[in-house]
């Protein structure tokens, strides 16, 4: 992911609602005592980034799916092993960014309340934020999790792939309790940021023809290809391009027409419009009276985000609060 929107925005609250106690032991909130000023905290050094380099937003909300993606959101994805043997060292976290505005979220709430805010937590508050300096919904995400004490290379390779099939994406979601809709949605965070030549070259000059031998991926259209290809020659890795073709630097539905109208841009996304289940999810977001009407895309987003946040999550007396994200205690 790289670019992150630039234009005047609507923000509005998605209120999480919680009785008490959400997603076992994690409350909006939870910190409100024990340190009052986490999540402004959190905020603020987001901003900062931001101010710095927008790109580092969309890189943020990558970062929260690449740790709740693999053993669930215990910030397992920050630990540096030294040995390339950690799991973010695996090739699935290629290009993996953020990981020092945790660091120096993390810094600071250590600063003010000792051992108390997880990094787990500094992660999916981070990824928040960053979704809302998009331009995206601003909502509630209960926190409460503890850190993980692992961190293999070799569990990474759980992650979804950008040369997923469709069956294969809808096995990783549901292997993480998400649905056909929230795959979909999530997806959709491609609304904002880029992606590098690397993720296309096998769509567009190494893709399995049906009738044998490797080209381009013949469901993408001729002028949308002749405009890939012009930018991402063969063999080039490293030219980046937006995910969402002529909305980059908006948060909106535009990536859900592009998967529609045939111009996704990676595989993954445009597999989205290759199976009824996600189609129809695909559709009933692009129509023109969905505005109107629903289904909602800025709340039902903030909404999978939120249960994205509760994959596989440490609470109570299990996992620690690291001192420093990036090692053990």
């Amino acid at each position: 992911m790289g670019r992150s929107g630039g234009g005047p925005a609507i923000f509005f609250v998605v209120l999480v609602v919680v009785a008490g106690v959400c997603n076992g032991q994690l409350q909006v909130g939870f910190y409100s005592k024990s340190c009052p000023a986490a999540e402004s905290t959190v905020a603020s050094v987001v901003r900062q980034a931001a101010a710095a380099d927008n790109t580092i937003l969309p890189a943020l909300v990558r970062l929260q799916f690449h740790d709740c993606f693999v053993k669930g959101c215990d910030a397992s994805v920050l630990i540096k092993g030294g040995n390339n043997n950690a799991e973010v060292d695996n090739n699935k976290h290629q290009g993996l960014r953020g990981l020092d505005v945790v660091d120096n979220a993390k810094a600071q709430l250590e600063a003010q309340c000792p051992g108390v805010v997880s990094c787990a937590d500094v992660v999916v508050l981070a990824s928040r934020d960053a979704v809302a300096l998009t331009g995206g919904p601003s909502f509630d995400v209960p926190t409460g999790r503890r850190d993980g004490k692992t961190s293999n290379l070799r569990d990474a390779d759980a992650l979804p792939d950008v040369h997923d099939s469709i069956d294969v994406l809808r096995s990783k979601f549901a292997a993480n309790g998400l649905d056909d809709k929230e795959l979909v949605l999530l997806s959709s965070a491609h609304t904002v940021g880029t992606t590098a030549c690397f993720f296309l070259q096998d769509r567009l000059y190494n893709f399995p023809l049906p009738g044998g031998g490797r080209g381009a991926d013949p469901s993408i259209p001729e002028s949308f290809l002749s405009e890939l290809r012009s930018r991402c020659a063969p063999g080039d890795l490293n030219t980046r391009l937006p995910l969402d073709r002529g909305s980059e630097d908006a948060f909106d539905i535009s990536i859900l027409r592009n998967i529609r109208n045939g111009f996704a841009v990676i595989a993954s996304d445009a597999v989205l419009y290759n199976d009824t289940s996600t189609v129809d999810v695909v559709d009933s977001y692009s129509g023109l009276l969905s505005t109107f009407f629903g289904p909602y895309f800025r709340e039902d987003f903030a909404d999978a985000m939120v249960k994205m946040g509760s994959i596989g999550v440490l609470t109570g007396g299990a996992g620690e609060v690291r001192k420093v994200c990036s090692k053990f205690n």
